[in-house]
């Protein structure tokens, strides 16, 4: 678990009957499930929650109102006191829920609504404005042993943070799109806006994977919709796995898998990987893809297996092809007609050389 997290909304898509769907204007998908998650910045879960409306707080928790009950809940596997930071926004963010939290040893950065500050008094809007683009206000206050810092900034509007670890300085420049004088101009940002908009993200990334190659089941069972929601979400989840220890290996990204054939890879691996090759019964049916193999005089090289599949020692039975084909064992420049059934490559059985064993054993 990375030391930066965030708590945010996802949503399933649905547009079926159902009391659980949600309608969120502000997302791409507006109906659907909400589910709230916590993840990583690197886009990892490590929480889930279907949104069900108000439940009852455990009684272990504190409860410190029905938002923020929500991020105690999520909260539950984050080791304590050892200086996790955890974001969330303005639905979630109240001084109760920080100070809660900051007892467990677990810092805070959110925006939050200005009447969930009682007792503070920030500079308003048009002072800020007048001011010029990039001013703020900060006050800060001590609750116990906890300091909060509340800072309001105005771009091109106003914004409210609240955090116990991070407050306006040290304040450093960033790049605006200035509509007047039609360039980039530097506007000054405080510290807790630019840590907050660094680590919000994370489940916004996972969503934003999840939704490239989506699952897509027309079905008005509630139940299907989640599970293969789930389903995205966990294969996602194995390849930003996949890619952290790729990284921390020192392998590029280049050399890297993509989610699209990282994806499929898992599919071939489930369809094929320990199972007998099944024969139908009955005369063979012809295929458009059988048609159209018989119809190419040159197409590309025949894929290799995934591992799982190569490696499973089941049902890789040798067959005799009309044609000669290059043998898949690297190194090896035979031509031969054995090919396996399974994996559907040629591959070399010889007296001399058995391309077959290595293939399916190394």
């Amino acid at each position: 678990m990375g030391e930066k997290l965030a708590v945010d909304e996802q949503m399933v898509p649905f547009k079926g009957r159902n009391r659980l769907k949600q309608y969120l204007p502000a997302k791409p998908k507006k109906w659907g499930y909400k589910i709230l998650v916590l993840a990583g910045s690197d886009g990892v879960p490590h929480n889930f929650e279907i949104y069900t409306g108000r439940v009852v707080q455990p009684p272990e928790l504190p409860d410190v109102g029905a938002s923020g009950n929500v991020v105690l809940r999520l909260a539950q596997p984050i080791p304590k006191h050892q200086k996790h930071k955890l974001f969330f926004d303005n639905w979630f963010t109240s001084v109760p829920l920080i100070l809660t939290l900051a007892q467990q040893g677990i810092h805070c950065a959110g925006t939050v609504r200005v009447n969930r500050l009682p007792g503070v008094s920030m500079m308003c809007d048009a002072e800020l404005k007048r001011t010029g683009r990039g001013s703020f206000d900060q006050k800060t206050a001590m609750v116990g042993d906890t300091t909060l810092h509340a800072v309001k900034w105005y771009d091109n509007r106003s914004v409210s943070l609240l955090s116990d670890y991070i407050g306006a300085h040290p304040v450093t420049d960033v790049d605006r799109w200035d509509g007047k004088q039609k360039k980039v101009i530097r506007v000054p940002c405080p510290a807790v806006v630019r840590e907050y908009n660094k680590n919000m993200g994370g489940v916004d990334l996972l969503d934003s994977l999840i939704a490239l190659y989506r699952t897509k089941i027309r079905s008005k069972k509630w139940y299907h919709r989640l599970m293969f929601h789930f389903i995205d979400m966990t294969t996602v989840t194995a390849w930003l796995l996949y890619k952290r220890d790729c990284s921390s290996t020192g392998m590029s990204k280049e050399e890297q898998i993509r989610l699209y054939t990282f994806k499929s890879y898992i599919g071939e691996s489930l369809c094929k990987s320990g199972k007998n090759l099944e024969h139908k019964r009955g005369r063979p049916s012809s295929t458009i893809a059988g048609e159209y193999k018989e119809k190419r005089k040159r197409g590309p090289a025949t894929p290799i297996p995934v591992p799982d599949v190569r490696l499973d020692a089941t049902a890789h039975w040798m067959v005799m092809d009309e044609k000669k084909g290059r043998c898949k064992v690297p190194g090896c420049k035979g031509t031969p007609k054995a090919k396996c059934q399974k994996c559907d490559v040629h591959l070399c059985f010889t007296s001399t050389s058995n391309c077959f064993l290595r293939f399916h054993t190394e």
